[in-house]
């Protein structure tokens, strides 16, 4: 029977990868019909690589699909493009999503990488490509400086609760603040070299440009929105960016009885949820438009923090529209657009 489709499946953990190879028949049925396990590193990869075009029909293109486990997942996409196949970089609760529909009783790496076989033979991926260079600079850049910014925090917790002791050691103290501004200086050095690459690279400083326009948005928010995302190079639509950011709403009800509280997944990119804190609380401050947006929703159900996380996913979504339209924020926007509608709904 003819094959028209080849998948490799593959659950990516630090140390292995589990790999499952399935194939779509011309009647529409899936075959998985082999399964391997290889090591995470070049040895592995190369092992991989020989298994597979030893296990598949050369005449047809093979997929090769695989989840976005932070880094893990990278070597393995970069070594299989480079080797001529296709490749699918898909979000975890995409697949988890999928796989409650599938009757797995028993959750393994073997389980996992066949139902990433399978939907990678059942829906139709995109391709994955390299992400920009600049853009996985600034991306390395951003999360170094996350990581400064939180051993820094740590250490001023630290340095509060030496100074407060009865008889606090002078030299401990120093070391603390030798540290701290050894931490600062290496601020400085990032955001010295994000602003070089911004001025290298025109295209990226206009995006920024634009997103800066937002009221409570700041530079490092809009670099750091740029590189998790590539520039939004694959995001489609504001429903499948906020679900990458992990700021979708999820619920659980059923019938009269189950009615859970409706929270954010979580379940995604958590750099950008965290750099839209601050700007939201900003906003909320400086923005009338979600200045109003908040107090509504406050006024509502009471709850501060949901009602900054709905503010945080409006921004998001704004800075995507905006640089989408290369257009710059406007204020009077939702003014003009209901002036627009009465006078349309006039002439009718």
């Amino acid at each position: 029977m003819k094959i028209l489709k080849q998948v490799l499946g593959v659950d990516v953990a630090q140390k292995e990868l589990v790999v499952t190879l399935g194939r779509l028949k011309e009647d529409l049925s899936c075959e998985l019909y082999s399964y391997g396990v290889f090591k995470n590193d070049q040895k592995g990869l190369d092992a991989l690589l020989k298994w597979l075009n030893n296990n598949v029909d050369s005449t047809i293109p093979t997929r090769i699909v695989m989840e976005a486990t932070g880094v893990y997942h990278q070597s393995l996409a970069h070594f299989m493009l480079d080797n001529q196949f296709q490749v699918s970089v898909v979000l975890p609760n995409k697949v988890s999503n999928y796989m409650r529909t599938l009757e797995i009783k028993t959750l393994t790496d073997k389980t996992c990488s066949e139902a990433i076989a399978r939907f990678g033979l059942e829906r139709k991926l995109e391709d994955w490509n390299k992400p920009d260079e600049a853009f996985y600079t600034l991306k390395q850049l951003t999360r170094e400086r996350d990581q400064i910014v939180d051993d820094r925090t740590s250490l001023k917790n630290r340095l509060h609760a030496e100074q407060s002791e009865f008889n606090p050691n002078k030299n401990t103290i120093k070391r603390i603040n030798d540290n701290i501004a050894f931490l600062n200086q290496q601020e400085q050095q990032i955001k010295k070299e994000i602003n070089e690459i911004l001025k290298q690279n025109n295209q990226i400083k206009e995006k920024v440009d634009i997103m800066t326009t937002i009221p409570g948005m700041g530079k490092l928010t809009a670099v750091i929105i740029l590189s998790e995302t590539n520039g939004f190079e694959l995001i489609r639509n504001k429903k499948q960016l906020t679900s990458y950011a992990g700021l979708d709403v999820k619920e659980k009800s059923s019938g009269t009885s189950v009615r859970g509280k409706k929270k954010i997944s979580k379940k995604g990119n958590r750099h950008i949820r965290k750099s839209l804190y601050m700007p939201s609380l900003c906003g909320v401050k400086f923005n009338p438009i979600h200045k109003e947006m908040y107090v509504r929703l406050v006024s509502y159900h009471g709850i501060k923090m949901k009602s900054l996380i709905a503010i945080q996913r409006k921004m998001l979504e704004l800075s995507y529209v905006l640089v989408k339209n290369n257009t710059i924020f406007d204020p009077l926007y939702e003014q003009k657009k209901g002036a627009i509608k009465n006078v349309s709904s006039l002439s009718n």
